[in-house]
């Protein structure tokens, strides 16, 4: 009794404390009401690069003595264009203007502000631009929330002008430009919006002129700013069609010498957009308008450098992931055409892996040919990991980015691959397997472990120029984590005793839960939830058998209870304070969860049609379904043989779909997935295949039809004789290879050979 509660209690204790850590948060303090005003300057282009003590002095001794992060202007339209900018800084959620644009340009669009009394505005489209965001746009953004949670609120130029507008288009106050003393405006109200002009051109000096204006006009509102207030500046847009982090810059009471952060980047020294909103009106106190801001306020956290040094951390990121978008490019696009090669070189092997017993049949493929290839599918399974931990070089400031980090990932991929080629145990069947699946899973776990710097900005990370993730685990390391943990977890219960088999799966791959769910770590609920699905049925059929009704009933509840648990945990924390899981689930309490459900599916659809990673998830499908899994690919007698690598791939497959569906990237996770599993079955398909032959020497005494004892193609003895094994075609059928099929250390007898055990498949 106690050897079969042991499993279980172990299960339910990591389950447990699997649950606890997911609910754990980081601890921020809110942040406190500072000022008794606030003004946001906005300058639409403005970026790092743009900023040093010779053409904007102004703006560099207020950066050295407040708070400065990299800011990530993303809108409802992309590329962010000025008044996209404004709108979104105005309706604290992703906005836009409407009206038509050419694809992926910035043109210019005038706004008119009419001036009926001299002392306010109207902006005659915006009751027009309100229903275009609340009926059309995903995102259900209300333009004008900002000015609606304060009493009064100022705006200088016309672009300030969109983002202080009412959701009816009155402006409270309003002047076309800043007066010679602005004091008195400013003064006026709590909240004021100036518009400092535009930094654009396609030279340097273009950009300097502008530049330089723009600090001018900073002054003056500097010197004017009215007591104990929080000056924020902001460049608020992109202005043509590439997508840049721009400055963000905090300057008053409990803003000095700092990094500006916000709990949706989760990473010191970046916020967004939509975070301006929220920060000012946490700045004066005011409370937030419901389901309107999906922004968070940012805070100050300490550890920033002298200004010169701060500075020089944006631009190093800026200009990797500006170098991160061109090489990911062609870097998927490469390892889909090796990936897709290598399967078509796999294919005739696989027909001839099987060695006949008679004296006529195909002659065998030469040894060395298929050792070549069994290295060459070990190196494309390390490509991603290899790409990961490239990013460790600065290959982004080499005259030649490209090429240079394609030399640093091809020495990895080959040091990887030799590290695996020259592993105990590699001449057993999963050898090479549990090789690289520990191998990734140590890569990418320890980086998520150590804050995720490879992901940021990574090849294959993502972009804090793309404004979709900016800390924690990816899609594509997502993808291969949880393929790497559940195959790590089904290579180690393959070694030890049925019974224990489905406590290790959960011991390795609850491990890896918490790791893809803390939010001190991978940060994705989401993942956490999927991979939790995944280990559920992994779990259940580690074991042996099929996946029975009450099996699958078992595996449901568990994740459900795991899902459910860390639910209920998020939604009774303060609103400011829920990860992304119970926002989703709130959204569906208030009434928005249709727009939430239509952010979803159109992200799914438009990643499916566009993303690499597609091609690499429908290439795998294909290659395992009309390859592997007929009765010459291996596969089934592989999953006969070792039923809790069986577990670990379905596991694997129930994950994938679900991460990739539930995250809104369609089939991104399983791409990155496959990229890791395909050439791992295949190359495990092919050494059971180059056994399936094999006879064991059969014990004296033993009946006729009953296994030898010696089972595995490893001689691992976990599955062998006594059990049935498998047939042909691994299905489990009698006098099959679990007893008669022996592995590499059990010895190997002529063809044809008698034995008590009969012919084998």
């Amino acid at each position: 009794m106690l050897r079969r509660l042991a499993p279980v209690v172990l299960s339910l204790l990591v389950m447990v404390l699997g649950v606890t850590a997911l609910a754990a948060r980081p601890q921020r303090s809110a942040p406190p009401h500072t000022a008794d005003f606030v003004v946001v300057a906005g300058v639409a282009g403005l970026r790092w690069e743009d900023v040093d003590p010779r053409t904007t002095p102004t703006l560099w001794r207020m950066a050295e003595r407040g708070s400065i992060g990299s800011l990530s202007v993303r809108s409802a339209h992309r590329p962010t264009c000025p008044v996209d900018g404004w709108l979104t800084l105005g309706a604290g959620s992703f906005a836009a203007w409407n009206g038509n644009r050419p694809a992926g340009g910035c043109p210019q669009q005038a706004v008119t502000v009419e001036r009926p009394d001299g002392t306010g505005a109207k902006l005659p489209d915006q009751e027009s631009v309100v229903h275009y965001n609340q009926e059309q746009l995903p995102w259900g953004a209300v333009p004008g929330s900002l000015a609606e949670s304060v009493r009064c609120s100022v705006a200088v130029g016309p672009g300030a002008a969109v983002a202080a507008a009412r959701p009816f288009g009155r402006v409270d106050r309003y002047a076309p430009a800043l007066p010679e003393d602005p004091t008195q405006l400013l003064g006026s109200c709590v909240l004021s919006i100036v518009d400092l002009g535009t930094v654009a051109g396609t030279t340097r000096a273009q950009r300097e002129a502008a530049a330089r204006t723009a600090d001018a006009q900073l002054a003056r509102v500097l010197a004017a700013r009215p007591p104990h207030s929080l000056v924020l500046v902001a460049g608020i847009s992109d202005t043509d069609r590439s997508a840049r982090l721009h400055v963000a810059v905090a300057d008053g009471p409990g803003w000095e010498r700092g990094w500006l952060t916000s709990p949706t980047t989760g990473r010191d020294g970046y916020l967004q957009l939509v975070d301006l909103a929220p920060t000012a009106l946490a700045a004066l106190g005011r409370p937030m308008p419901e389901r309107l801001f999906v922004g968070r306020p940012a805070v100050a956290v300490d550890g920033r450098p002298d200004l010169a040094d701060a500075i020089a951390k944006p631009l190093d990121a800026e200009r990797e992931a500006a170098n991160q978008r061109a090489v990911a490019g062609w870097f998927y696009t490469l390892l889909a055409a090796v990936l897709m090669l290598l399967a078509v070189a796999v294919l005739p092997l696989l027909r001839r892996a099987r060695r006949h017993a008679g004296p006529h049949g195909p002659e065998p493929v030469p040894r060395r040919v298929v050792a070549v290839v069994e290295l060459l599918l070990i190196a494309a399974a390390l490509a991603v990991p290899a790409a990961l931990l490239a990013d460790a070089v600065p290959w982004w400031r080499a005259e030649r980015p490209g090429l240079t980090f394609a030399g640093v990932t091809a020495l990895l991929v080959a040091a990887g691959t030799a590290a695996v080629r020259f592993a105990p145990g590699y001449g057993s069947t999963l050898g090479p397997l549990g090789a690289v699946a520990a191998l990734t899973a140590l890569v990418v776990g320890a980086d998520v472990v150590t804050g995720a710097r490879l992901q940021l900005n990574g090849v294959v990370g993502y972009s804090a120029q793309a404004g979709g993730r900016y800390a924690g685990l990816g899609t594509v390391g997502l993808g291969v984590f949880l393929a790497a943990a559940l195959l790590s977890a089904g290579w180690l219960a393959q070694q030890v005793r049925k019974g224990w088999r489905p406590a290790v799966m959960v011991a390795v791959t609850g491990l890896a839960v918490v790791i893809v769910g803390s939010p001190y770590l991978g940060a994705d609920p989401i993942g956490a939830i999927a991979l939790t699905a995944g280990l559920s049925v992994a779990a259940v059929i580690s074991a042996g058998g099929w996946l029975t009704v009450s099996r699958l009933a078992w595996a449901v509840m568990a994740a459900l209870g795991v899902t459910i648990g860390l639910a209920v945990l998020d939604l009774r924390r303060p609103v400011g304070e829920r990860g992304s899981l119970g926002r989703f689930l709130a959204a569906f309490g208030d009434g928005t969860g249709g727009l939430t459900l239509h952010r979803f599916s159109t992200s799914n659809f438009d990643t499916l049609v566009s993303s690499p990673l597609t091609v690499l998830a429908l290439a795998g499908a294909l290659l395992v379904w009309f390859a592997l899994l007929q009765p010459w690919g291996g596969l089934m007698r592989l999953f006969g043989i070792y039923p809790a690598m069986r577990a670990a791939m379905a596991g694997t497959a129930v994950a994938a779909v679900i991460g990739g569906v539930l995250g809104g990237v369609a089939l991104d996770v399983a791409g990155a997935a496959a990229a890791l599993v395909v050439p791992m079955a295949a190359l495990a398909a092919l050494r059971v295949l180059d056994h399936s032959t094999d006879r064991t020497v059969p014990t004296s005494g033993r009946p006729r039809g009953v296994g030898s004892g010696v089972a595995g193609e490893d001689g691992s003895g976990s599955d062998g004789g006594g059990t049935g094994g498998v047939g042909p075609l691994g299905d489990g059928g009698p006098g099959g290879a679990g007893g008669a099929t022996g592995g590499r250390d059990a010895g190997r007898v002529q063809p044809g050979t008698a034995t008590s055990d009969g012919p084998v498949g």
